[in-house]
């Protein structure tokens, strides 16, 4: 018997629809139970890497080691942290599980590599580095550490990449104009162009998931705040407005929320807040410094039920494109 066409497409449409629940089955059985932020901490008298859930809560430590750990990055399908350490005499960029397991060291390199950030598909890895110069450089290698390459061929500082959630452009700071900017450029390093211009200090750009926003820090006020601007530069807004520094932002999953760095309280803590800089709460309140927050990337900001399901049906749709 010859099947219709429209009995063709549902049945097609009918197996897409089986596989994608099988495979959101699996993705939610991998995840972990609560939305979760990474971050570093000296609290145990060094600095590590830490995890806890985004309401603050279950805080553990994940590297244990008496090198220093620092500037944690999710990869993309949450099941890696990228982190560097100078557990082996300089800092490297290490991954490990994202229970902490299985660390390991991807650039063993006599320089300083600094500051991982992952590929939106996971399959790279940029970071800082100096190199075989004198000054930061961007640099991007293989998830495996494999490949490394220079993208900011320029004999000035480059540092604090932040890949655009398409993978096809790299926010980063300079100082190639003489101050301190908000630059962006192509993922192989072409077409380097800046988006902010003011006397100030301006760094530490971290593009939205929905791709049309960057946040960053900058002093231009008189202290360190977070702003943020749309992707071209445009309609630039204090987010934080506080005397105190406030500082490394991180986007939630879902663009509602964002994470941060603040003294406000006297030290160096977690804070997140809504997108629109309202609803501001602290997560760690601890007396040792906290500092580099990031989202795991599979869950939304709001820990309902319901926000739970949009953050991990959006890495649903991630993973298997």
């Amino acid at each position: 018997m010859q099947l219709k066409p429209k009995h063709v497409c549902v049945t097609v449409c009918c197996l897409l629809l089986s596989s994608s629940v099988a495979l959101l089955i699996n993705v939610l059985a991998q995840a972990p139970k609560q939305a979760q932020i990474a971050f570093d901490s000296e609290r145990d008298g060094n600095w590590e890497i830490y995890v806890m859930d985004a309401d603050g809560d279950k805080q553990r430590n994940l590297t244990n080691s008496p090198g220093l750990d620092e500037m944690p990055a999710w990869s993309p399908n949450g099941q890696k942290i990228a982190f560097d350490s100078n557990r082996d005499g300089n800092f490297e960029i290490y991954v490990m599980d994202a229970d902490g397991n299985n660390q390991r060291n991807l650039t063993n390199n006599p320089a300083i590599d600094w500051y991982p950030a992952w590929s939106p598909d996971g399959q790279r890895i940029a970071f800082a580095s100096k190199g075989d110069r004198k000054w930061w450089g961007i640099y991007v290698m293989d998830a495996d550490g494999k490949n490394p390459r220079l993208l900011t061929n320029n004999p000035t500082e480059n540092i604090y990449p932040a890949w655009s959630p398409d993978g096809q452009m790299i926010a980063f700071y300079s100082n190639r104009d003489g101050n301190e900017e908000i630059y962006v450029m192509d993922a192989d390093g072409e077409n380097p162009h800046r988006l902010t211009k003011n006397p100030a200090w301006d760094a530490h750009p971290a593009w939205s998931p929905d791709g049309r926003r960057i946040a960053f820090i900058s002093d231009r006020d008189g202290n360190a705040e977070i702003y943020v601007m749309d992707v071209e530069g445009g309609n630039l807004r204090n987010l934080t407005n506080d005397p105190a520094d406030d500082w490394t932002p991180a986007w939630s999953p879902d663009d509602q929320g964002i994470a941060f760095v603040s003294s406000r309280d006297g030290d160096a803590e977690i804070y997140v807040m809504d997108a629109d800089g309202k609803n501001l709460r602290n997560l760690t309140s601890n007396p040792a410094d906290d500092r580099f927050p990031d989202f795991h990337p599979a869950f939304a900001y709001a820990v309902s039920p319901a926000g739970k399901l949009k953050g991990a049906w959006g890495w649903l749709k991630q993973i298997s494109e």
